[in-house]
């Protein structure tokens, strides 16, 4: 499940329907074109199902937006105000992230990644390999 901004919960994502908007993503970036909104939403957030499917818990938020944002990694529950271990980038830098494209550590020395706090290093939970 995924936790947009409202704090909605969503039906999963089926695998079927998370590899078709990640094969869209992909096609329309090889063909030097914006993907289509849906497909990208689509694929963010399948990409965050899995993360949370990966690493479930509380202790880091790790923002999309505005796509989504999950919390994730087994430590302390937040609750109100701002997290105090938060990951954020765009959607084009987590689909690289999340599929191996692009390493942790090279996303974060180019400022394509916003990690805060001692939890928020993803490095050892991606990529996810969908």
């Amino acid at each position: 499940m995924w936790t947009g901004y409202r704090g909605h919960m969503a039906r999963g994502i089926s695998v079927d329907d998370g590899r078709a908007a990640l094969a869209a993503v992909a096609a329309a970036r090889a063909a030097d074109e914006k993907p289509p909104r849906p497909a990208l939403a689509t694929a963010v957030r399948y990409l965050l199902q899995l993360l949370v499917e990966k690493a479930p818990g509380n202790s880091v938020e790790v923002r999309v937006p505005p796509f989504g944002a999950v919390q994730v990694v087994q430590g302390p529950r937040h609750t109100r105000g701002t997290p105090p271990n938060v990951v954020e980038t765009d959607a084009a830098t987590w689909i690289d992230l999340a599929t191996g494209a692009e390493s942790w550590a090279e996303a974060v020395a180019a400022g394509r990644v916003g990690a805060s706090g001692t939890r928020a290093d993803l490095a050892d939970l991606l990529p996810l390999r969908p």
